[in-house]
């Protein structure tokens, strides 16, 4: 497939992360964590999170959003989120089939939830006929790319807990919000009042593997049962390991998000100024949105895989990656200014 700017689980392995796994590749290691790699790799997040966090290696992301959602909620329990967020658009339905619980959606401009877009959720509290809102979630950043200050984060979180309502974050490109806050994860999460939260490493160089982190101790009871019981156990947990310590030892994660985050910018810088090209939400990661002619976009993903982000008006999304190259972007540009 010819390098593109279709997703960021598109990109390859960081070479780091594959020397981790080959060298966890030797002699046998006890299954399900109880195994040296875990204990590493969770006593680095402790040291990047707090002592207090507990840590839980999944397969992917999903697994990762549903079990913070299945340890926050019950069947007859609700949690809030953007219309946008991937639980709600890209998983397929499988927090309502697997936890049972309803998702409250919240049309927003941007992506982001304020605590005035919340509060039309925030009622029948204690109304036996009505879903129980027990939970807000957000995307840092959003799946529009958009970025929430350490200060929108804190008012989400106070709000929820003022409702005894417990707050969730999906980090799947965490890394990437923190490089363009210039922010450490624990500023980001456990300082402002973020309960749990679905820490990715795929979209940044991992070959496969997320992980729950626990933030209020509140949650951790049951959770080992939990996880089995939704298949997100894995048995060879180790290689699930190795890759969150090289990633998070040293700055590999850093450079990574990092370089994809430059590489949108140059992007947008090299399209922001091109007739036909209109840019639709700030680029404040590593994706840049854009609405074009249909005839063109439709051409170019001849040549480019991408998706049409709102076909409809014809919005589509350009990711740009740890690995994406100034050719890779000048080859792109060429080839969408031959269209225009």
């Amino acid at each position: 497939m010819k390098r593109g700017f279709g997703s960021d689980n598109h990109s390859g392995i960081s070479p780091e992360v594959l020397e981790a796994i080959a060298r966890a590749n030797k002699d046998h290691a006890l299954a399900y964590g109880d195994d040296e790699y875990c204990e590493r790799a969770i006593a680095i997040m402790r040291g990047y999170f707090g002592k207090q966090a507990e840590v839980y290696f999944v397969f992917n992301g999903t697994g990762a959003n549903v079990l913070n959602i299945d340890l926050m909620c019950r069947s007859h329990h609700a949690v809030i989120c953007a219309d946008t967020a991937h639980i709600n658009v890209d998983e397929c339905g499988s927090p309502q089939r697997i936890v049972g619980c309803k998702l409250l959606t919240v049309a927003t401009p941007d992506g982001k939830l304020t605590p005035d877009l919340v509060r039309q959720h925030l009622h029948g509290f204690g109304f036996e006929h009505h879903s129980q809102p027990r939970a807000v979630s957000i995307t840092q950043p959003t799946e529009l790319g958009t970025l929430y200050t350490l200060e929108e984060i804190k008012a989400l979180a106070d709000l929820a807990h003022s409702h005894n309502m417990y707050f969730h974050m999906d980090g799947a490109r965490l890394a990437n919000a923190a490089v363009a806050l210039n922010a450490t994860f624990a500023e980001i999460t456990v300082q402002q009042g973020v309960d749990c939260l679905s820490f990715g490493g795929t979209k940044n160089g991992l070959m496969l593997g997320e992980s729950v982190v626990l933030l209020n101790p509140a949650l951790a009871d049951g959770v080992r049962y939990r996880r089995k019981q939704i298949s997100q156990l894995c048995s060879k947990m180790r290689f699930v390991a190795a890759q969150f310590e090289a990633y998070l030892t040293g700055d590999l994660w850093r450079r990574n998000a990092e370089h994809s985050n430059a590489m949108a910018q140059k992007l947008l810088q090299s399209v922001r100024d091109i007739k036909g090209v209109e840019v639709v939400y700030p680029v404040q990661a590593n994706s840049v949105f854009v609405r074009l002619p249909r005839d063109v976009w439709q051409e170019l993903q001849k040549q480019y895989f991408f998706y049409e982000w709102d076909e409809a008006d014809n919005v589509v999304r350009w990711m740009c990656s740890f690995d994406t190259t100034d050719e890779d972007i000048t080859n792109f540009t060429t080839a969408l200014k031959k269209l225009l």
